[in-house]
């Protein structure tokens, strides 16, 4: 599974070198160049074409431990944005789950990301188009949606939730690996529920699963995705009232 800075080129080679490969991926760090995402088959289902992508679409993914709504950003990541509706219209999201939580001790915290998709293999469509933030405009900021992957062009139905800002993860077409120069596709970002993703992200996690870098890093008990659906735009989250002026 899978971190990633200009005053943050030489910090990021040596600070981020640890994280990158497993940040946004699902499964071990790989050599530089083939980041790593879950290991699974050659995915088998067939489904009808995806439906034609909004420019904006709201999803509600109603998991055990409360509500979180994302919007997608279908403008500027149509591929991402349609692949990520295929898996919502065709209900495949339904039973997914939340299996991963990076926590990183460096920076302002909460730092990390939250991970989930898919494990069962049938259920995955086929990979999609990279779609890198130097092209869409979407940069990685602390409620982003990024998918996972392993080489660019494979990503599939993993994504991640980041905890922070995370400017090591969006394209550097300046930087010399080849790889990480193309960065993540991030295609949304959460407009409710940040609060049940802070609390899955705070479950326990395992002291013994996972491989690497990653070991350490997977929940306990993996959190479900009861459902993922379409919902209507929601209403925009009212500002806090100004603090009364005190009494002369």
């Amino acid at each position: 599974m899978t971190l990633r800075f200009d005053p943050f080129s030489v910090a990021r080679t040596v600070a981020l070198a640890p994280v990158l490969a497993p940040l946004l991926a699902g499964a071990l760090a790989l050599p530089t160049g083939a980041l790593a995402a879950p290991a699974r088959h050659a995915p088998v289902h067939h489904a009808s074409a995806p439906a034609p992508v909004p420019a904006v679409a709201w999803v509600a993914l109603q998991t055990d431990q409360g509500r979180i709504v994302v919007e997608l950003d279908g403008a500027h990541a149509p591929v991402s944005v349609g692949n990520f509706l295929h898996y919502v219209d065709t209900r495949h999201y339904d039973g997914m789950t939340f299996y991963r939580a990076m926590h990183l001790d460096w920076g302002k915290q909460p730092n990390g990301l939250l991970q989930g998709g898919i494990r069962d293999s049938r259920l995955l469509f086929k990979p999609i188009a990279h779609e890198p933030t130097n092209q869409t405009g979407i940069l990685h900021k602390a409620g982003t949606l990024s998918l996972a992957r392993r080489a660019p062009g494979t990503a599939m139905a993993d994504f991640s939730i980041l905890l922070a800002d995370m400017p090591g993860l969006d394209a550097d077409p300046a930087g010399t690996d080849p790889d990480l120069k193309l960065g993540y596709a991030a295609f949304g970002h959460v407009v409710e529920g940040m609060d049940v993703v802070r609390k899955i992200w705070d479950q326990p996690r395992s002291a013994t699963l996972g491989e690497g870098v990653m070991k350490g890093q997977m929940l306990e008990k993996p959190v479900k995705v009861i459902s993922a659906r379409r919902v209507p735009e929601p209403p925009p989250v009212a500002a806090p009232a100004p603090a009364p002026a005190p009494v002369p």
